[in-house]
Parts: C-alpha cells; structure tokens; sequence
C-alpha cells in the first residue's frame, strides 16, 4: 500500500494522495450507480471501502474501521440487491420511502450509534482525530447504506446530513480529494434523490380495477 498512499499531485495546496484519489473515484462511481439502481453499485463500493481502508491504515485506524463496516454493509446490499431485482417492473429494485416507525428506529440508531462511537474514539485518541464528527460521519455512513439496501428514498437525505459534515472534516485532516468528492456528491445525492423520489410515486400509486395493466 505504500505506493497507494504516496501523493500523486498538489491542489490549492493539499497533497493529493493515490489512495484517496482512487477510493473516492470508486466511491463516487457506487454512488452514481446507485442512483440508476445498477447492482454493480455494491461492488464498487466494496472495492472502494477496501481501497480507503488501506489509505486510512496505521494512522486514521477509526476511519479505517469505517471502511471494514463500509465494507460489510455492501455485502449486505449487494444481498438484498439481488433478492430484490425485478420488483421495481423494470429488472431493479423497487424504491419506496420508509414508514415512520423506520424512520424513528433509524434515527434513534444514527444518534444512540453516534454517541458510542464518539466515547468510543474520545476514550482511545489514536482512533481519530476528531471523535464526535468523525463518529457522527461513521454512523451517518452505515445509516445511508442500510437505507439504500432496503431501496429508501431516505438513502438520500442521510448521505446529505453525511456531507454536510464530511467535506469540512476531510479538508481539515488532509484529505482535500475525498472533500472535493464529498461536493460532487451533494450534486448526485440531490439528482438521486428526485429519481428516487419520483420513482416511489410510481410504485406507490394504485392500479385502478379493471384498467389494463
């Protein structure tokens, strides 16, 4: 990994390391595919996740841990990815928005989730730099995928609250590439998010008796 983690170029006067670079490269293409709802999404993902991780190795270890449950919940979309294809009538899955008591089990679970890991990272320093925004982009992380495997509109929101707080975040620990990647998500999240959004009307709205199908 230490060609990865060597830098590749300066920009307004960040070092651009490789392994930065590509994991987010990857990280941005899962997203984009996401929002065409392509199983390819969790793939890359993975592949992104097992690329950061060894950017983040040995000096970032909580958000290397980051990328080791990034990479498990994309096992797990992958999964229900593939139980779910064709549901959506057009070989993808099918979106919907969360009922309320998902949406309060999934913020009780983003907070609780917060707060443990932030003690967690205040109790042993060498796990991040700064714990309780660290934690909150750990959580927030996990929440957005889990939403996204379940074919959530609110996959969306979740990873807008993620950037709200991780492009300053990836700026001030020296990660310019993964903040100027965090921008650009803000854009794919919104355009994701009317797709998805539109898309759940359409699955939501009622076939009327006797029409044809």
């Amino acid at each position: 990994m230490n060609t990865l983690n060597s830098e590749a170029f300066a920009l307004f006067g960040q070092h651009i390391l490789w392994s930065d670079m590509v994991g987010n490269l990857f990280g941005l293409a899962a997203l984009a595919l996401g929002w065409r709802r392509s199983l390819w999404t969790w793939p890359v993902q993975f592949l992104a996740g097992l690329i950061l991780f060894g950017a983040f190795f040995g000096h970032l270890t909580g958000s290397a841990g980051k990328q080791a449950v990034v990479m498990v919940v994309a096992l797990y979309g992958w999964w229900q990815w593939q139980r779910g294809k064709g549901q959506g009538g057009d070989g993808h899955i099918a979106v919907r928005f969360a009922t309320w008591p998902e949406r309060a089990v999934m913020a009780a679970a983003a907070a609780a989730g917060t707060v443990a890991v932030a003690l967690l990272f205040t109790a042993y320093p060498t796990l991040s730099w700064d714990p309780w925004p660290d934690a909150y982009i750990f959580v927030g992380t996990v929440v957005a995928m889990y939403a996204q495997a379940r074919g959530m509109v609110e996959f969306w929101i979740a990873w807008l609250l993620v950037d709200v707080v991780g492009v300053p975040l990836n700026f001030a620990n020296g990660y310019a590439f993964s903040g100027f990647v965090y921008v650009i998500y803000g854009a794919l999240v919104l355009w994701g998010l009317r797709d998805w959004w539109l898309r759940s009307r359409q699955t939501a709205r009622p076939t009327l008796e006797g029409a044809p199908a």
